[in-house]
């Protein structure tokens, strides 16, 4: 194998590796790519990518410089690659495209998925529940935007009635005087995430991706437990937030 090319698969592995560990074991940017619990993997996966490179690079003494160690000739390839019309010493130009990925892990730190994401994703079915259990008696109840959801759609005890609640997300342009407060959720990555809308009304629209805590009320829309119900608030309050470390994560905001 050419010195070039092992130069080349040493440094991807290294690099590889390191970006994984920038990400999942010094910051909390991993949050952006996968959920919580796949920290650890990807730290071990980015401890292995590492150490195979520092093997490759103490086992041939890295930068490789010297002959070829296979037992090959330089007139040997040269024939090989005048048989085949090709040199198979050196990789396919395109192969250079790998160390994107593992630049961008190290130096560029990608935004989380927003509203261009959500304002494109149909709407899914909001899980079916038989009880929802008593709401606390705060004022405002913090709610996270999924249980708001499954209440104002399938809840037919009308737990959300004459209850102002507080829920937080960011901000997804729509249509009027309407717009959503969103969250994307991940079953592994966020290749695979789903939003969680809630009409806003009688607000006006804070700028897209924004983060902002709302306050305000249940907004009947619909029969709840029939396909008609929706998600909507009545908002009387806006506040702009910071991005939480987990965008992910459909958590109950803090009151």
């Amino acid at each position: 194998m050419a010195p070039v090319k092992r130069n080349i698969q040493v440094l991807l592995l290294l690099l590889s590796g390191a970006g994984l560990l920038h990400i999942a074991l010094f910051s909390d940017i991993y949050l952006r790519y996968v959920k919580e619990g796949l920290r650890v993997p990807l730290i071990l996966s980015g401890v292995l990518l590492v150490a195979l490179g520092l093997v490759g690079a103490a086992r041939d003494g890295f930068p490789f410089a010297g002959p070829d160690t296979d037992g090959g000739t330089g007139e040997e390839e040269d024939a090989d690659a005048a048989d085949h019309g090709h040199d198979h010493r050196r990789g396919p130009r395109v192969a250079w495209l790998l160390f994107l990925p593992a630049l961008t892990l190290l130096f560029f730190t990608p935004p989380a998925l927003g509203s261009y994401t959500a304002a494109r994703e149909r709407d899914p079915a909001t899980e079916e529940q038989q009880r929802f259990p008593a709401l606390p008696r705060t004022s405002p109840v913090p709610l996270a935007l999924s249980d708001f959801q499954a209440r104002a759609r399938q809840d037919t005890a009308r737990s959300l009635a004459d209850r102002r609640v507080r829920l937080t997300g960011f901000v997804t342009p729509g249509k009027g005087e309407v717009w959503y407060l969103t969250r994307l959720v991940l079953s592994c990555c966020a290749a695979d995430s789903r939003s969680v809308k809630v009409e806003m009304r009688g607000m006006p629209e804070p700028p897209a991706d924004s983060w902002v805590s709302v306050t305000g009320t249940w907004h009947p829309s619909g029969t709840p437990g029939r396909p008609s119900a929706r998600a909507a608030l009545d908002a009387d309050d806006v506040e702009h937030i910071a991005q939480p470390a987990n965008p992910y994560m459909d958590s109950v905001p803090r009151i």
